[in-house]
């Protein structure tokens, strides 16, 4: 991501604003866990927290991180490490700048 730092303002349904925080607390979970599954290059667990994300993220309100749930998931199926770490590290700068309203 190139504007690393800005807030990201994102506008969910009211009816979901109780669930954000532990949704968005599963996926500070799931970037901690494709880490450990690189470490044993273990794809497939990569590959489903991709697909994971990449289903729910905009259910929820979040476009990108459906986007980069895809991105994962076609790198684990690539066995695309850089990419992985690439694409965890936008997660996580995402998770850290995204601000629900």
């Amino acid at each position: 991501m190139s504007d690393r730092g800005e807030r990201l303002i994102v506008r969910t349904d009211p009816e979901l604003k109780a669930l954000i925080p532990r949704y968005l607390a599963n996926r500070r979970l799931d970037v901690d866990e494709v880490r450990r599954a690189l470490e044993t290059d273990d794809y497939e667990t990569i590959r489903l927290i991709g697909h994971r994300m990449k289903g729910n993220g905009a259910g929820y309100g979040f476009d990108r991180l459906t986007e980069l749930g895809g991105v994962l998931e076609r790198a684990a199926m690539n066995r695309n490490t850089e990419v992985i770490r690439t694409c965890a590290a936008d997660v996580a700068d995402y998770l850290d700048r995204v601000e629900v309203i």
